[in-house]
């Protein structure tokens, strides 16, 4: 990348954001973070979407949260599009550190839906973070439907996500528990578990919820 008209520091991070050991990535995003420019905004942004490492992607999204909403907020909105599912999951990640409820139209249903699981993820977590006052129990209804979805992880998230947004999300498990998808009555159940003892554990919640889920069935309520 060349650069031009800018102090030694500036030039120095930059070319260390782009650096092939990771520590020394690490360290250019810390610089960055620390002394905001917003020459810095567009690599960093760029930088999100490819980064292998998750602690340097981590420091990535600190350094942008350390420069001025106005000059992220649409460049991180924008990527959100992307077509890199990378760029996606880091992108809504970011904005949910950030915290500005104005991303908010910009988690979609099929964000919510994204076939990578990363990205559900980060959508799921930058929605109840990002859900505007009122729209909690359509957000509740969109987290729903993908009970039963993924593996432990992913399933996990989900649970937390929607245990985070309170009682709200009561009517949308009960009816989950009743579900012919032993799948999804199960991951209800055990995400009851958690809202009513978050402290519980999601494994005992799951172990639990696997042993009502076969001894009542689908049409039953779980509880």
């Amino acid at each position: 990348m060349t650069v031009t008209g800018q102090g030694t520091d500036a030039v120095r991070i930059l070319r260390g954001l782009e650096d092939g050991s990771s520590s020394a990535r690490l360290r250019a995003a810390l610089a960055a973070g620390t002394a905001p420019d917003p020459r810095f905004v567009a690599e960093l942004i760029r930088r999100c979407a490819i980064e292998p490492e998750f602690f340097v992607r981590d420091m990535l999204t600190w350094a942008l949260t350390r420069h001025p909403v106005s000059m992220t907020l649409p460049a991180l909105l924008d990527e959100v599009r992307s077509e890199r599912a990378q760029a996606r999951s880091q992108a809504l990640h970011t904005l949910s550190k950030i915290g500005d409820r104005r991303a908010w139209p910009a988690i979609t249903s099929a964000l919510l839906a994204d076939a990578d699981h990363e990205v559900a993820r980060s959508a799921w977590r930058a929605a109840v973070v990002l859900v505007a006052p009122g729209e909690e129990g359509v957000l509740a209804t969109e987290l729903a439907a993908q009970l039963g979805r993924g593996g432990r992880e992913t399933r996990l998230s989900l649970s937390q996500a929607m245990v985070a947004l309170g009682d709200v999300i009561e009517p949308v498990l009960l009816a989950a528990a009743k579900s012919p998808d032993a799948e999804v009555r199960t991951h209800a159940l055990a995400t009851q578990g958690l809202l009513r003892d978050p402290d519980a554990g999601f494994e005992s919640a799951i172990e639990e919820a696997k042993r009502v889920a076969v001894l009542d069935g689908p049409g039953q309520d779980g509880r």
